[in-house]
């Protein structure tokens, strides 16, 4: 396969682009005008099986390869992924929409994902413990599931990959990647890399498939021994009946709804940046974004004023253009379900003080492009606080202190994350004991560290994501007693 200029992406199954004229196209849009610029092989359930089964064989093998070559493996991939960081870039921002600059990061960000699981690969850790009687040897290995299977969310169509391949790997699994259909061709690309690479054959899949028989196979088989989803909490539950025949092995990382607490005390200035920045970033398609704006009452109008101001300053446009902070949204769909949640919280007496559809000008008539919009008077049982947003919209909800704020954010079914806006340490620890959520962002914008560990509470989640906790998700543990007398 060339690097540049394809049109159609096949499959990649066990070392091999795998394509026919009896498999279906997913057509793949650009988000910035919804033109075609590349169609993907649609999987058949024949072809979910032949990666299954080349996943489970190549697996075997990999199990026993030593951790340092397998991770030497995963750098070789991360360092392929590194020299053709702009092109990668490029392809982000043609089938997501996020901006250049973004699509950049996104692109470190997938090295660092997978260069920190390889460093990880040395570093996975036993016990050993006092036996209760003589001449036994007590010890716990950890080892891997086996056949893994990473779903990727559209948001970060490429980070994602990282962030599931890379542990997977370091620890002895094998696994199929299959991309969200609307963001495939970065998954694509990233074969080709692992195709360029000296990793053994099977040991990374990739189906791309919009047949709902064949992505049931994914994740029914017996031969799927874990399953790492990041996707809506609706999808979760799939995951969850999907797995329950077979006990599968489940990480996973669901919708959110954070809160952005702003205290009376705190620095109105920093939480008015925060929350712009943690509202706006990549289109307002974050599963941590700041959701909604819980204000304490007193300084509810200074922060409003501000952070109208703020968002104003938001330049959207061609994600290619230096000067633009804000994308369109990777989907139509979406769009207009937010718009018309948007137009409800108008009908249940919210007011519209920025934004609130699409922008004007030629360039817009059309994509899937939304204006910066934020929403005033909104009660705490609105459409927009009701329901995932997961688009540029900020309602402000003025409440009568903290302890109001965190009875409506725990409420809530989802425990993903939370921002919150204080110079009072006790507000601080309070929050930490009380707040239903993985991560609480306190007087910290959106962030995310690799070393750090992302999951989700309530309907947001199980197990999770980074760190060493996230690379110990993918290892089962093993106990021997081994009687030497």
């Amino acid at each position: 396969m060339s690097q540049t200029n394809i049109k159609h992406y096949p499959c990649y199954i066990n070392g091999e682009w795998l394509d026919s004229s009896i498999r279906e196209k997913i057509e793949v849009e650009n988000p910035v005008d919804n033109e075609v610029f590349a169609t993907v092989t649609s999987c058949t359930k024949e072809d979910v099986q032949h990666a299954l089964e080349t996943s489970q064989k190549a697996q075997k093998s990999w199990e026993l390869t030593p951790a340092n070559t397998r991770a030497s493996h995963i750098y070789e991939i991360a360092n392929k992924l590194k020299a053709e960081r702009e092109h990668f870039a490029k392809l982000l921002v043609m089938e997501q929409g996020k901006t250049y600059a973004e699509a950049l990061g996104e692109v470190d960000d997938t090295v660092t994902y997978m260069t920190y699981s390889a460093e990880a690969a040395r570093r996975i850790q036993g016990a050993i413990f006092p036996a209760e009687a003589k001449n036994i040897r007590l010890s716990i290995y950890k080892v891997p599931y086996g056949v893994t299977v990473g779903l990727c969310a559209f948001n970060y169509p490429l980070a994602l990959i990282g962030r599931k391949v890379g542990p997977a790997l370091a620890t002895g699994n094998t696994m199929i990647i299959k991309p969200h259909e609307l963001t495939p061709i970065t998954a694509s690309e990233f074969c080709r890399l692992v195709d360029e690479s000296s990793l053994p054959k099977g040991v990374i899949n990739m189906v791309s498939t919009k047949t709902a028989d064949a992505a049931s196979l994914l994740v029914e088989s017996p031969i799927t021994k874990l399953i790492s989803l990041t996707g809506s909490t609706r999808a979760g539950r799939a995951m969850y009946r999907a797995a329950a025949e077979n006990i599968t092995g489940l990480i996973l990382e669901l919708g959110g709804k954070a809160p952005f607490i702003v205290c009376e005390d705190a620095d109105i200035d920093k939480a008015v940046e925060a929350a712009v920045i943690s509202r706006y970033a990549n289109c307002g398609q974050v599963c941590i974004c700041n959701e909604m704006v819980f204000v304490d009452e007193k300084v509810a109008d200074e922060f409003t004023e501000k952070v109208v101001k703020r968002a104003q300053q938001i330049k959207v446009g061609d994600p290619f253009d230096a000067s633009v902070a804000m994308g369109p949204n990777v989907s139509t769909l979406g769009l207009d379900r937010v718009d018309k949640l948007v137009q409800q919280n108008v009908e249940q007496g919210a007011e519209v003080l920025l934004g609130g559809g699409r922008p004007d000008g030629a360039y817009f008539e059309k994509g899937n492009w939304y204006t910066p919009t934020i929403l005033g008077n909104v009660k705490g049982d609105g459409a927009t606080v009701s329901q995932e947003l997961f688009a540029p919209v900020m309602p402000i909800v003025k409440v009568g202190g903290f302890e109001e704020a965190v009875a409506l954010a725990n409420d809530r079914e989802e425990g993903l994350s939370a921002y919150l806006y204080s110079n009072d340490y006790r507000v601080h620890q309070k929050a930490i004991d009380t707040m239903e959520v993985g991560t609480i962002f306190i007087n910290q914008q959106i962030i995310g560290n690799i070393q750090g560990y992302h999951s989700g509470h309530k309907t947001s989640g199980i197990a999770g994501e980074d760190g060493i906790y996230g690379v110990d998700h993918y290892l089962q543990k093993r106990t021997i007693y081994l009687n030497y007398d």
